[in-house]
């Protein structure tokens, strides 16, 4: 948890940057300030770790005054993200992935595995760890920028417009990215953007600023539906606020309340049985606790029917999910993207709590352009079936 307890930063020249800051980021939040020019955003998050030094008021992580921690120390503990990415040229990507685990002292053997574990996140060959960072494209450089922030396994990760030099589409899939990264492991992130399309596609909350102050601070959907006053529209522009609401839906809001699922323990038999029942060729694997571990569908069983007893023995792990806090619209650009037929949904712990279907998204998608109120949502059978991975 973060607490910024009436902070206020002050220039020479009495020039107020921050005034009066009076809020509290939770555990796992994806949190995005926003706002014009000076408006004093990244004074804001730069005084987290203490590269800003509050005029008054306190910031305390976990219950814990940020002033009574050596400010060397606190930032090692702290991510941090820069928009150039900071990499230093002449270390090699995993010197630089490993930089502060190295400052930390931790042996050389773990580092080692931790650069090879955080390449294997971003989805880079092994080999790469040992080039520099000249030899990288500009989106890999930026994926290596994100994981060295996580390296060390901080919990905060502060990250200052750190897409802002990239091209719409190296940024947009680093933007999928960092949002599926963050929902994976928990982290809390503070993301500072001039970009609202990219704080509402992040942020679980947003602050916005203006000359200092906070304006508003809240969910992404509560913004649009209620801006705080004429500067928020403003920030929001005609067209975000002219778009239907169903732009802004969360899938907890439209998703199908069914999903069929099996547990790793039963047998294959169980599995078959079960497809034919429901009319389905993939199931969800669940355990006892509801929680999301993987899929398996009719084509594993069948390859591996002579050599496997159980679900758990074929269950493939590598499951494409979605929060039921996502929005509709970027879910619905997911599965045309990818070619699903249908998406799971998880609550925080990452229990099964329904599922959304691409004929779903359509219907909905009819409705609201030619709002055919007879053509009702109803295929919730046959249409859970497809890759998942």
């Amino acid at each position: 948890m973060i607490e910024f307890k009436h902070v206020t930063k002050v220039y020479k020249g009495n020039k107020v940057a921050v005034d009066d800051m009076d809020l509290t980021f939770e555990k796992g939040e994806f949190i995005c300030f926003i706002g014009t020019s000076g408006s004093g955003k990244t004074t804001a998050m730069r005084m987290i770790n203490r590269m800003i030094e509050p005029t008054s008021g306190d910031i305390l992580i976990n219950g814990e005054n940020i002033r009574d921690k050596n400010p060397v120390e606190l930032r090692r503990q702290i991510g941090y993200v820069i928009q150039n990415i900071g990499l230093m040229p002449h270390m090699t990507i995993r010197e630089n992935v490993t930089l502060v685990p190295k400052l930390l002292k931790w042996p050389e053997a773990e580092r080692d595995e931790i650069a090879e574990r955080m390449m294997k996140l971003v989805e880079m060959p092994l080999e790469m760890l040992d080039r520099y960072p000249s030899e990288l494209s500009g989106g890999q450089q930026q994926r290596i920028g994100v994981v060295r922030a996580l390296a060390a396994d901080q919990d905060i990760v502060l990250m200052d417009e750190p897409f802002g030099a990239l091209d719409p589409i190296t940024r947009d899939v680093l933007q999928d990215f960092i949002k599926s990264l963050q929902e994976k492991l928990g982290k809390t992130i503070i993301f500072v953007t001039h970009d609202m399309d990219e704080a509402l596609k992040l942020a679980t909350r947003i602050v916005i600023m203006s000359q200092g102050k906070v304006i508003q601070f809240d969910t992404p959907e509560n913004i649009l539906r209620h801006p705080a006053n004429d500067f928020v529209e403003e920030l929001l522009g005609e067209e975000r606020l002219a778009s239907s609401q169903q732009d802004y839906l969360t899938l907890g809001e439209v998703m199908l309340r069914t999903g069929v699922s099996i547990t790793p323990e039963k047998s294959l038999s169980d599995a078959i049985k079960l497809m034919r029942e429901k009319s389905v060729d993939t199931l969800l694997v669940t355990d006892a606790q509801h929680v999301l571990k993987g899929f398996i569908d009719v084509e594993s069983i069948d390859k591996h029917r002579h050599r496997a007893t159980s679900v758990g023995d074929i269950m493939n792990p590598d499951v494409y999910y979605v929060s039921k806090t996502a929005f509709l619209r970027d879910t619905m650009q997911h599965i045309l993207k990818r070619g699903l037929k249908y998406v799971p949904v998880v609550d925080e712990r990452k229990r099964l709590v329904g599922i959304v279907t691409r004929s779903y998204i359509v219907d909905i998608v009819y409705d609201t352009i030619w709002g055919d109120d007879d053509n009702n949502v109803a295929n919730e059978g046959g249409s859970q079936g497809g890759d998942l991975s």
